[in-house]
């Protein structure tokens, strides 16, 4: 095992030179042909990802983020092509002015530079993360968690193979070691590194933040409420509560807690209980909302304790809690929320509007699911994840915040 990563580090700052004559249409080229080798490369990506598999534990929620199979593989390149289809972000003109004094000024979007990401369980950004780097420019360290490690090196071997066909330095896309050591490493480099991007569980999101000397953009967990009115469409509410917390609940937009107004929670739980008994979701109650699936004779229940709000639950467990209003869903959300994305069902627009602006989240909805949060659905492409801080990117972090300005200044002599 390598003691340092300084020699992988040099060799991304060098590659962002090769990086600055990498035209569209050759990026355009290189995408596409990585997406046919994802295809084609199917029985050895799935061999690896057979290993990392085995490893885990059957009931670890964690699990279904590290599986590939051929559909998610068809996935995967039909979201490189989709990347590929993508406008350039680079080199896109901003400003342009000339001063009294004949400068000419001009604004243009050029590459972050050395981008290194940290993520856990997920092979998916491995190619997500690559994909988009490669279309806006970017060198890309990836550093992904040991879960995935064989299937993140078949991945690379795929993706390399396609750069050696085509005479393109493979240093544009690294695969760092999973030692933990070399964390640290990667999170001072700042002669090398230009942004850390950390991709996971709170916990990790919190180490990077409070040890990198690099730049950080965050893509913050997710905790994620439903409040439903008093006055929504009950039918329609249950099934946006269930589909937040059902269809997918290893991923960050999937749905947390669920707030009721009390006015309506008796008749609202007995539409919901259905959806949440089929698919086993154990539910952490409060009083109010434990009795009244208790009589339903719901089984998977529990009674919730304040660890259990605020929580972000990635697997078949949902807290619910019945507020008084408006005002008391404001306020639970506004002292649990993660600033991912919430949502409202109601049928009252003064509610809704004010719901909307008061709500301090990346995403805010409005009688739809919070599962939409996500960069291909918000027709961006692939993303890097979800930002949920204020600075650079918020919401979907996706190819077009992978730049930053850069000023051209052009005179004949003028001084100051």
């Amino acid at each position: 095992m390598s003691e340092s990563i300084i020699e992988q580090l040099k060799a991304a700052a060098r590659a962002k030179q090769f990086l600055q004559q990498f035209a569209p249409d050759a990026k355009k080229a290189t995408l596409e042909a990585i997406a046919a080798a994802l295809v084609e490369e199917e029985a050895l990506i799935l061999h690896a990802n057979k290993i990392d598999l085995d490893r885990m534990d059957d009931g670890d929620p964690k699990k279904d983020r590290l599986l590939l199979n051929s559909d998610r593989l068809q996935a995967l390149s039909a979201s490189v092509k989709q990347i590929a289809d993508l406008a350039d972000p680079t080199d896109q003109l901003l400003l342009k002015k000339i001063l009294p004094n004949g400068l000419e000024i001009e604004k243009i979007t050029v590459p972050l530079g050395v981008v290194g990401v940290i993520y856990e369980s997920r092979p998916n950004v491995t190619i997500d993360v690559a994909a988009l780097c490669i279309q806006s420019g970017n060198v890309c360290l990836l550093r992904g968690g040991s879960d995935a490690q064989y299937t993140n090196e078949a991945l690379l071997r795929v993706i390399h193979r396609v750069l050696e066909a085509k005479g393109i330095p493979t240093d544009i896309v690294q695969l760092l070691p999973v030692a933990r050591k070399h964390v640290s490493e990667l999170l001072e480099a700042t002669k090398y590194v230009d942004i850390i991007i950390p991709r996971g569980s709170q916990s990790l999101i919190d180490f990077v933040r409070e040890n990198a000397k690099v730049p950080v953009i965050e893509t913050g967990a997710g905790v994620c409420h439903t409040y439903v009115d008093k006055t929504a469409d009950l039918e329609m509410a249950a099934k946006i509560v269930a589909n937040a917390k059902i269809s997918r609940p290893s991923v960050c937009n999937s749905l947390d807690t669920v707030l009721v107004d009390k006015e309506v929670a008796p008749e609202f739980l007995v539409k919901l209980a259905p959806y949440f008994e089929n698919a086993s979701v154990e539910v952490f109650a409060d009083p109010i909302a434990y009795k009244l699936l208790a009589h339903q004779k719901f089984s998977n229940l529990v009674a919730a304790e304040e660890a259990d709000f605020g929580r972000e639950f990635l697997d078949l467990k949902c807290s619910i809690k019945t507020v008084n209003g408006l005002d008391e869903a404001l306020e639970h959300i506004e002292k649990y929320s993660s600033k991912h994305s919430e949502c409202i069902v109601s049928s009252h627009e003064l509610t809704i509007e004010r719901f909307l602006n008061a709500v301090d989240a990346a995403a805010v909805y409005a009688n739809a699911s919070t599962r939409f949060t996500d960069g291909g659905e918000f027709g961006l492409g692939a993303e890097i994840g979800i930002s949920t801080q204020k600075l650079h990117a918020r919401g979907p972090f996706a190819l077009e915040k992978l730049v930053t300005e850069k000023w051209i200044v052009r005179g004949n002599g003028q001084i100051r």
